[in-house]
């Protein structure tokens, strides 16, 4: 590739991809070198490229921490850390815009202008600095990206009033922790990130932010540098900070930089004030929405081609001055006023006898101050430093093991509030920093995995520190709650056990405080009364999820209680209308009234959810406009029952009812059934449950029926349980079991398909509808009304069905046709059973074998009388015959009137068909009495249809008038010849 095309500017605003973008250019190159402004970003960057190469072939090095890998392919760094005479096939310096920074910008300027790829060479930043590289890199190639969502101001906004996933940036550590103390009094915790926290500790932090913990971050602008966090809205607290030499505004595109965090990847995000900031003016406003700032028109320069000869010649070349029109030389830096300091003074001036020790004592001024120590305190520890280093010989001294142990002793320790730990870890990342120079310690790797150790102890009980803190109620919202001067904790756990300065003193069951049995002095007293208080805020968390939780975590029971979860939280009562019952919820006493009108309306929600949900069919049969007169009566009658209703309770108003008014109520799923009036989708096991709870209600009852398990046809019939409560249930009683209301329907069904009067036997479909024995099914028949008598016969035998002959010869045919043998069963190669032997004359005929015996019942309509028949009207006389059209029985057999309670749905018997057939062949009145036609002889048959005489059916002969028919021969091709020829065989 030509050396000229190898620079890329990949600028653009925030969330546009750009980091993401130069990892996925990097791993296409062999070796590669990425560097980034935070140790904290260096770090998290690190965990992404080796989770895509793999731990083998990646470095981390920072000011503070150095993982290198001996077969290191792809190297993370800080931009100060960046290796830049290794050859790499791949450079990238990340946040290109920070050389106009006053503090650091040098060094991203020396990184712009020597920093480059055998292969490629990528800069990424903001936008404004397209300026400046095209004219400090020539032959540049330019890309923008452009962001993946709309950024937008929201205004100024109270802390109160902050959304959720929201970022408060501050601009010191005191303004970061009077936030953080105020949302955890309004708000219940936060997160706190800030640059001067260690990697553990801020991914620690950010973790507690990113998996919901907590819903708010507070932070400093080290957010803004690339750290990439689920963040809906940023507010800033301030709108100046410290630059490390004065108060300063902060300029638009810093503004825009920390903005920007908001609305990651695709998701829109926000912006605004809070506290006493002062809102923004339209044109900043304008500017952070387009992102269009101000170019930038100076870069900050510092010369990077030293002179080590003296400390006289470091610091002028340092101080040289640059004529480039964009360029300025920065102003003194940490590490070269520490540079002056040092070489100032007699001791250390008298050691720089040569380039060697010069070197050396500005790699010692360039130990960042982590402390934030003075001037003289810092230039102290750096002189002593320097003395160990020079030590014997020239600059080959060791810093002392033994005074570097007590260094870190002294730091090593987990006690003490944040301050002291935040102090604590800036010392240790100062010896840390130490640890990691080559040649400065004996035993490099024991120092640095030392130094690792003390730095992850600190950082751990900083986060543990933070959290308990601006998390934890326990030391906090409850502190606050309380009114009165006793320093008193209280404490909920996840089993809803509630302590007082570690005593156990009750349980938290839902929304009620219910006080330890054990608990009666007056210290107990005092501590109930400090967890009362210090509950209200937990109740009022709890009443929030309670009313945001879905109707799946909630539950009625059959008692008519209200759950939530494993908690009760309520309990039904009656309301206005069956289907409209009320809550009452469970809630403490000294509870505020709005967390217990919260809880009750969402109590009421989820139950007048689940009613519509479950009876729709009966509601909307209730609202249905088109049902009028007798039906819209009926329906009214039917929701008052809940969906069923035995029908001999509304017998007059069934038979009553036209087809039209029936076909209207079918239209809404009622069933008129021969014993029950119901909805088949109201028999379902929830809608049974809940209709049983109903019903309770509105009857006042002090105990509920309980719904039988769901699936069974039939359930044992208790005679202590009314016969209510079965039909309730979706079942009927009869005899020792009550059957399910739409099975016992599909059994009438059957039912009135057979002869009642004559009788009929148990079909298979009946038992299997019952799920029954046949002596269970005929004590369910008997309690509806049949009577069941049974006998015992002869079990016959299913017969084997001997094979026709036509059927052997095509079962031959067709398992030739496809090549398979012939079946044994019809195989004439298949051996023939022997008849069975004659005893022969005089030997004793054995004893036959014991005929098997099967039980049977037969069933007749035999229903116990309701009440007394009604008066019949005179008969006719004896000696009087009926007139012509009249039915009459035979002679001898009695008229037969129906029984009270017979079925109406039943056949009539065929007894009687047979007796009216008999009386239409005997004729109506003034027909003489002749006999039967049968024996008239001769002549000629009376009436008009003669001509052919009866046919007889006692086997004597009949006659007719025309000469039999010739019979024709039968033609040996037809079909029905073989045939013939079977059956004479048979």
């Amino acid at each position: 590739m030509d050396s000229r095309r190898r620079v890329t500017a990949v600028l653009g605003p925030t969330n546009t991809g750009k980091t993401h973008h130069a990892i996925e250019r990097m791993l296409t190159h062999r070796t590669g070198v990425l560097g980034l402004p935070l140790r904290l970003l260096a770090r998290e960057v690190y965990d992404r490229v080796v989770a895509k190469a793999g731990p083998s072939v990646v470095a981390l090095v920072t000011g503070e921490e150095r993982i290198v890998p001996e077969r290191t392919q792809y190297w993370i760094c800080t931009t100060e850390a960046m290796p830049l005479d290794i050859g790499a096939d791949f450079v990238c310096v990340d946040e290109i815009q920070l050389c106009a920074d006053p503090e650091r910008g040098h060094v991203f300027t020396d990184r712009l202008l020597r920093a480059r790829g055998l292969n490629e060479t990528l800069f990424l930043g903001s936008d404004t600095m397209r300026g400046a590289i095209a004219g400090l890199v020539p032959n540049l190639t330019y890309t923008r990206r452009d962001r993946f969502s709309t950024l937008s101001y929201a205004g100024s906004k109270k802390i109160s009033r902050m959304p959720p996933r929201s970022a408060i940036v501050g601009f010191s550590v005191e303004n970061v922790y009077a936030i953080a103390e105020l949302i955890r009094r309004q708000k219940g915790g936060c997160a706190v990130v800030m640059g001067a926290l260690s990697p553990r500790t801020r991914n620690a932090q950010v973790e507690l932010y990113q998996n919901g913990d907590v819903d708010y971050l507070v932070a400093t602008d080290a957010i803004g540098m690339g750290l990439n966090l689920d963040i809906k809205h940023v507010a800033f607290s301030s709108t100046a900070k410290f630059d490390g030499r004065r108060m300063r505004p902060l300029l638009p595109q810093e503004i825009g930089q920390i903005a920007g965090r908001a609305g990651r990847h695709t998701e829109d995000g926000t912006f605004g004030v809070t506290g006493e900031a002062r809102p923004f003016d339209e044109s900043l406003v304008e500017e952070i929405e387009t992102h269009r700032f101000a170019p930038v028109k100076k870069l900050m320069w510092r010369n990077s081609d030293l002179d080590f000869t003296s400390a006289e010649h470091l610091i002028a070349a340092l101080e040289r001055p640059t004529f480039d029109e964009w360029l300025s030389r920065a102003r003194d830096a940490d590490d070269v006023l520490a540079l002056k300091a040092l070489s100032a003074m007699p001791e250390v001036a008298e050691k720089l006898t040569n380039p060697r020790r010069v070197q050396l004592l500005w790699d010692v001024c360039r130990i960042p101050d982590f402390r934030n120590a003075s001037e003289a305190d810092h230039t102290h520890l750096l002189s002593r430093i320097f003395d160990f280093l020079v030590g014997r010989g020239i600059g080959g001294g060791r810093i002392p093991s033994d005074w570097l142990a007590k260094a870190i002793s002294r730091i090593d320790r987990s006690d003490g509030d944040i301050d002291m730990l935040s102090r604590r870890l800036a010392y240790i990342r100062t010896w840390t920093y130490v640890a990691q120079r080559k040649g400065w310690v004996d035993d490099e790797s024991h120092w640095r995995g030392e130094t690792r150790a003390v730095e992850d102890r600190l950082s751990d009980a900083l986060h543990q520190r933070l959290t308990q803190r601006f998390v934890d109620r326990r030391t906090s919202v409850l502190l606050r709650r309380l009114k009165q001067k006793e320093d008193l904790v209280a404490e909920v756990n996840d089993k809803g056990e509630v302590t007082v300065e570690g005593q156990f003193v009750g349980r938290l069951e839902g929304f009620r405080f219910q006080q330890d049995a054990a608990a009666g002095s007056d210290e107990s007293r005092t501590l109930r009364q400090a967890a009362l208080a210090a509950l209200r805020p937990e109740l009022h968390l709890r009443a929030d999820r309670f009313y945001n939780a879905p109707d799946t975590e909630m539950d009625f029971t059959e008692q008519g209680g209200l759950m939530w979860g494993s908690s009760a939280v309520g309990k039904l009562v009656k309301g206005a209308d069956p289907l409209k019952p009320a809550v009452e919820p469970f809630a403490d006493e000294d509870a505020d009234p709005d967390v217990t009108e919260k809880v009750r309306r969402r109590l009421q929600h989820f139950i007048d959810r689940k009613v519509a949900a479950l009876y729709e069919p009966l509601l909307v049969m209730g609202r249905d406009e088109a049902l009028t007169g007798l039906a819209r009566g009926f329906a009214f009658r039917l929701t008052e029952a809940l969906g069923v209703i035995p029908r001999e309770a509304v017998a007059q108003e069934v038979k009553d009812l036209d087809q039209d008014a029936r076909g209207a109520l079918r239209k809404h799923g009622v069933r008129f059934g021969q014993y029950t009036i119901f909805l088949p989708a109201l028999l379902k096991p929830a809608p049974t449950r809940l209709r049983l709870v109903l019903w309770s209600l509105w009857n006042g009852l002090s105990e509920f029926p309980e719904s039988p398990p769901p699936g069974l046809v039939t359930i044992p019939n208790i005679a202590d349980v009314p016969k209510e409560h079965y039909t309730l249930s979706g079942y009927r009683p009869a005899g020792a079991r009550a059957i399910r209301i739409d099975m016992l329907e599909r059994l009438a069904d059957i039912l009135r398909t057979k002869d009642s009067r004559a009788g009929f036997e148990a079909t298979p479909d009946m038992l299997s509808i019952t799920g029954m024995t046949l002596d269970q099914f005929a004590d369910l028949m008997t309690g509806l009304g049949y009577k069941g008598e049974k006998a015992e016969r002869p079990k016959v035998k299913p017969a084997r069905a001997e094979p026709a002959p036509g059927e052997v010869e095509a079962a031959i045919e067709a398992a030739a046709a496809a090549g398979q043998p012939i079946p044994e069963e019809i195989s004439i190669l298949a051996p023939v059973a022997p008849p069975p032997e004659a005893p022969e004359t005089g030997e004793a005929v054995e004893a036959e074998a014991p005929v098997e015996m099967e039980a049977y019942y037969t069933f007749t309509w035999a229903p116990k009388p309701r009440h007394q028949r009604p008066e019949r009207g005179p008969r006719p006389e004896r000696g009087e015959r009926p007139a012509r059209g009249d039915r009459g029985p035979r002679e001898g057999q009695p008229r037969r009137e129906p029984a009270q309670g017979e079925r109406p749905q039943g056949e009539r018997p065929q007894g009687e068909r047979k007796a009216e057939g008999e009386v239409r062949r005997e004729g109506g009145e003034g027909r003489k009495d002749r006999g039967p036609r049968n024996e008239q002889r001769g002549g000629k048959p009376h009436g008009k249809s003669g001509g052919k005489p009866e046919r007889r059916h006692d086997g004597g002969k009949s006659f007719e008038a025309h000469p039999p028919r010739k019979e024709k021969p039968i033609d040996p091709d037809s079909p029905f010849a073989a045939l013939l020829a079977l059956k004479g065989k048979v």
